[in-house]
């Protein structure tokens, strides 16, 4: 039997921050549904789609793009999940993307092709199961002789940086997020998950992992209601050969095309695993490159006493030893004055050569052992260890300075984390140095150095536009009066490093008169040759592998994938950019603006590794193809995979009946559109013509991918290189059309996280709510690029809605005196027109992929005008009309087939009693919404909801003495006045809109701001404004302009208020209504209510009554 207890260890993670249900039978009703429908697909085929077979149309008959035209298609996916664990509502919020548009896309009469595989590629699974191994061997295979340790401490999180650039994101929400857990050990977080301890050995065979985790992923995502063709599915790596072959040919291929080259290059690599480390290798880190700076050589020219102590001995004498600063600005070297250290850091004396040593920290070590700077790679020799304290007042060689001798002092801002831990000081440019040197020379006895050592002259090095002197300026102009301004001086920090960079022109030096960023890599270049620098590199944040190493920046032999290469760059430039409309669509210029920001910055990726799992680089064997290179065409692959193999691994032969070395690389280049058929290929892969042209056949018809769904922080690699690689390897024709990334997603309000509590699991959601409900609430967490939010409390509302729904639809059927004949002119029209103004809404919404405003029409407003609509007639005291009852559940059931298929499904075959699955259907049309109808059901939700306030306003002057013949207990009588001609004062402005909106467009030609303009010059400002823009409002919401600016109504007032009086005499409790057209000035009125009888008019509020705008006085009867 399986152990179900807690250990201590996992105490943490049982503890959840979600929900409590209280009840669960509504929704076991509705999961119910829900099973019965999912097997009904899954048996059917249901979502299992082919290009039209070359039986009816052969290959080469039809082009491609008529072959689409008289069979519309769609083709979307998103980023294969990564098989370490489950998938969490966060994948799911990405799924839901492709799955709306998958479902709205079939309603469209397309064929929609939504395949799934899994990605196992890379270091995660073997450091995982490494790890497995070891601590098998340290507790046993059931771990029974682990020990309770003292709980691991949360690690913390990282100070947010001050600055970001947006084109650089490093992920911190993404899977590199929320790592920080209360347990430490592997099989603690299997254990954590729901694996049993007795099968927790298992994994530690990394192939388990790939048995065992693609299944749990196509069982939640078919509990979901996914509309995937499972037949497709597929795992990465060599365990399965011919998703092998086709990641060989595509290496070889880009090989071939120079995308793929060889050579020393800076790369963040893990000592631990021997290998670089990349994205999708990192427990902490995505996104972070290296970072280069000039390491300058300061020699020392007389120690400290204290560190004169620490060497003695401990080095040749007739060695030179260099305090090593890293630095960003190479041309500010000119005007050094001393050189920082951190006084409680250590540092140690590394040798680089038998006859120099150098002054840095262990990290800064680590990272030149493997960049050729030590005379031995990968060898850290370490000859002392001196305190920053014992090295102030050594005096040292600055190289370039006005100054050549100066001396080391103090800093306490000096981090061991960030370059050498060594800081040379530029106060003429530093704002920073500046305020340090300055404080250092007013409290020289406080710091233990002399005063001198601070004063050393501040010579201008480059001129600004405004100052030659610039940190000095900042410093004093903020009011910077410390080094602890921290504030203060990152501000001035930037404004300097800004002008200096890009307007400053040099002052001193070779480089005499030229602009600092042309003088820049000069100096540099200048210093290396002359042996005073060299190139350093290191992480530009921290990164730590799986494996729990922490990186470092190695410059190594590598095979690396050259983006960024101009004119390839350039073409996927162009591709963004979308000038002519037919490039990348990225539904968001947030989207489009980082990825030219990528672009812009995105240099070569080492593709090739030699630890974790993956399929051998063709020419070079003894290393792997990395995780983030093995996944930029995958989609190609999915075309074609039923064809390939039925199963997961490719041991059993697709409808193609071809075994994996029959796919030799021009088989990979026929299927893509590369080249023509031959009879070299037929005879060397010995594959049928008829087969090789079927697999054609869907790779040109279902090609090009219509849509990538992914998370933003896949944007700096996965989905750039997806960009890049489709270029090189595809004609235009079958370049993606279209990129969506989606935000993060938060749980009720809280970032997801499992060490909080706050995290749930795709199952989970399931589970608990049912799948209709989790992608109800799905859909209602948002669609930009920003943050999305799941809320239970909508998931666990939606089923409450889906049930009363059910229930409501139930008995209305039963009920045998729904009305039958025609529609009536008021109830039956507004719900009639309203109904299709809805439908109409949500194809735009669905079309337009925003699936929080498509849900608001095809859920909640489509609820809630069956609501008004019942409300209406339950007032008038008539009943349903039948036909407009049936017209509701259908559309209704249509219109939220692509985000609660299962519900609609329900309505469909068993309301219904359709043959066929409602995943059939086609999107409904309708009528467009007549707009004096749609006028009109606003004017009754407007008037409906002003007569309650204007009873409300009237008893709020009762109580303070203005009224006193009103009671609110007693009989009331609502009188309504109507006024059927506008106010005189409105004419100009009528005009004035004439002149200015564009009834061809439905557009205003001119600003906000100059109408407003306009408008205050004309006078009246107060009462115009809001006139205009009411009228505005009707223009916008599709009246017909000749209505609106003839001063008219699109709809009969007077006739829409006496339909409303018997509704209203009901919901407002009123004794009677009485309604009285009156005329501009006049004290007489016609009661509408009574034969048109004229009565005299003494309510003040009267006069207040425009035509759309009628006024309201209640009294006593």
């Amino acid at each position: 039997m399986a152990d179900t207890s807690v250990p201590k260890a996992l105490e943490g993670l049982a503890i959840s921050k979600t929900k409590e249900l209280k009840g669960t039978e509504k929704r076991d009703t509705l999961i119910e549904i829900e099973k019965r429908y999912q097997r009904k697909w899954e048996e059917e085929g249901v979502f299992e789609v082919d290009a039209p077979s070359t039986d009816e149309f052969p290959l080469g008959s039809i082009s491609p793009d008529e072959l689409r035209e008289k069979y519309p298609k769609f083709f979307g996916t998103i980023a294969y999940p990564y098989m370490n664990g489950r998938l969490h509502a966060g994948h799911a919020f990405s799924f839901s993307k492709i799955e709306f548009n998958t479902g709205f896309a079939r309603m469209q009469g397309k064929r929609a092709l939504f395949p799934q595989g899994y990605h196992c590629t890379g270091l995660p699974i073997k450091a995982s199961a490494d790890k497995l191994v070891k601590e098998i061997e340290m507790f046993g295979r059931e771990f029974e002789r682990y020990k309770e340790e003292e709980e691991v401490e949360e690690a913390p999180v990282a100070a947010k940086a001050a600055k970001e650039d947006v084109t650089k994101f490093n992920a911190k929400k993404g899977k590199a997020a929320a790592k920080a857990s209360k347990v430490k050990y592997q099989w603690q977080i299997l254990h954590s998950i729901g694996i049993p301890i007795q099968e927790i050995h298992l994994f530690a065979d990394p192939q388990y992992w790939l048995q065992f985790f693609p299944p749990e992923c196509k069982k939640d995502l078919t509990n979901f209601g996914a509309r995937i063709d499972w037949r497709r599915q597929f795992v990465t790596t060599d365990a399965n050969p011919y998703y092998d072959a086709f990641v060989r040919w595509q290496m070889i291929r880009l090989k071939e095309l120079n995308k793929i080259k060889f050579g020393k290059r800076y790369t963040i690599y893990s000592i631990k695993d021997g290998q670089p480390c990349m994205d999708h290798d990192r427990g902490e880190g995505e996104g972070v490159l290296p970072q280069e700076y000039t390491a300058l050589k300061l020699k020392v020219l007389e120690w400290a006493p204290k560190a004169a102590e620490a060497i003695k001995g401990k080095i040749p004498e007739d060695a030179n030893v260099y305090l090593v600063p890293a630095t960003l600005r190479p041309e500010t070297m000119y005007g050094q004055t001393c050189c920082f250290v951190g006084p409680t850091l250590k540092y140690g004396v590394f040798k680089a050569s038998e006859k120099e040593y150098f002054v840095i920290t262990e990290r800064a070590a680590k990272n030149m052992a493997y960049q050729g700077i030590f005379e031995k790679e990968g060898v850290i020799e370490q000859a002392a260890e001196i305190v920053g304290s014992d090295l102030i007042g050594t005096k040292i060689n600055a190289p370039l300075s006005f100054h050549k001798e100066v001396r080391v002092l103090p800093m306490e801002s000096v981090l061991a984390t960030k370059g050498t831990g060594v800081v040379t000081s530029v106060p003429s440019d530093s704002p920073d140095d500046y305020a340090m040197v300055t404080e250092l020379a007013k409290k020289a006895d406080f710091y233990g150095i002399k005063k001198e050592w601070a004063e050393l002259e501040i010579f201008p090095i480059i001129q600004t536009p405004t100052s030659d002197l610039l940190a000095p300026y900042l410093v004093k102009k903020l009011k910077i009066a410390s080094p602890k301004d921290a504030k203060q001086l990152l501000e001035a920090k930037e404004l300097a490093y800004k002008e200096g960079f890009y307007q400053g022109v040099m002052k001193v030096g070779d480089f005499k008169g030229e602009k600092v960023e042309v003088a820049k890599p000069k100096v540099r270049e200048q210093l290396i040759k002359a042996g005073e620098a060299f190139a350093y590199s290191e992480p530009e944040n921290k990164v730590v592998s799986r494996s729990g190493d922490e990186c470092t920046v190695a410059l190594m032999d590598q095979w690396y994938i050259d983006y960024g290469e101009d004119s390839w760059r350039s073409i996927a430039l162009d591709y963004v950019e979308n000038k002519d409309g037919k490039g990348l669509n990225t539904y968001s210029p947030d989207t489009q603006h980082q990825f030219k920001g990528v672009l812009n910055w995105l240099k070569q990726w080492a593709c090739a590794r030699t630890y974790g799992l993956g399929s051998k680089l063709p020419w070079d064997p003894h290393f792997l193809v990395e995780s983030l290179s093995d996944s930029t065409i995958y989609m190609a692959y999915y075309t074609i995979a039923h064809w390939l193999h039925k199963d997961l691994f490719g041991r059993e032969k697709g409808k193609g009946n071809i075994e994996p070395e029959q796919m030799i690389d021009e088989v990979w280049d026929y299927i893509f559109c590369r080249r023509d058929l031959s009879d070299d290929i037929l005879e060397k892969s010995k594959i049928l013509k008829e087969t090789l042209e079927a697999m054609r056949r869907e790779f040109e018809y279902f090609y090009p991918l219509d849509l990538r769904c992914s998370g933003k922080d896949l944007i700096p690699n996965h989905l750039t290189f997806f960009l890049y690689n489709h270029i090189a390897l595809f004609p235009p024709e079958y370049w993606p059309r279209s990129v969506r990334a989606n935000g993060h997603l938060q749980l009720n309000g809280e970032k997801m996280s499992k060490s909080t509590g706050n995290f749930m699991t795709l199952d989970d959601v399931v589970k608990k709510y049912g799948a209709d409900a989790a992608r109800v609430a799905l859909a209602d967490a948002g669609d930009g690029i920003s943050d999305s939010n799941f809320v239970e409390d909508v998931a666990d509302n939606t089923i409450l809605r889906f049930y009363t729904n059910k229930e409501w639809i139930e008995e209305t059927l039963k009920d045998d005196k729904l009305r039958t004949g025609e529609l009536n002119s008021f109830q039956d029209a507004l719900f009639d027109n309203e109904m299709n103004a809805l439908v109409n809404e949500a194809r735009k919404h669905y079309e337009e992929t925003s699936y929080k405003l498509a849900l608001k029409a095809a859920h909640y407003d489509f609820l809630n005008a069956r609501d008004t609509y019942r409300e209406a007639c339950n007032a008038a005291g008539i009943p349903l009309h039948k036909d407009l009852v049936m017209k509701y559940i259908r559309l209704q059931a249509l219109i939220l087939t692509p985000i609660a298929p299962h519900w609609a499904e329900w309505v469909w075959l068993e309301v219904l009693k359709e043959k066929k699955s409602i995943q059939f259907a086609l999107f409904p049309e309708v009528p467009a919404a007549d707009p004096s109808l749609s006028a009109a059901r606003e004017y009754v939700k407007t008037t409906s909801s002003n007569i309650t306030s204007a009873e409300a306003a009237q008893l709020k002057r009762m109580a303070k003495g203005k009224q006193s013949d009103f009671d609110p207990k007693k009989p009331k009588k609502l009188t309504i006045f109507v006024n059927e001609s506008f106010p005189a004062w409105q004419a100009k402005y009528i005009e004035l809109l004439n002149e200015v909106w564009d009834a061809k467009t439905n557009s205003q030609k001119i600003d906000d701001k100059e109408l407003n303009g306009r408008i205050g010059k004309m006078g009246e400002m107060k009462k115009a404004m809001p006139f205009v823009q009411a009228l505005k409002r009707r223009l916008k919401d599709g009246e017909p302009a000749e209505s609106v600016l003839s001063r008219k109504l699109s709809f009969d007032e007077k006739a829409t208020l006496l339909a409303m009086v018997p509704g209203l005499k009901r919901a407002a409790g009123l004794a009677s209504v009485q309604i009285v057209v009156i005329e501009e000035g006049s004290k007489k009125g016609k009661d509408l209510t009574n034969n048109n009888e004229e009565v005299e008019v003494k309510a003040v509020v009267a006069e207040v009554a425009v035509p759309g705008q009628p006024s309201f006085f209640f009294e006593n009867v």
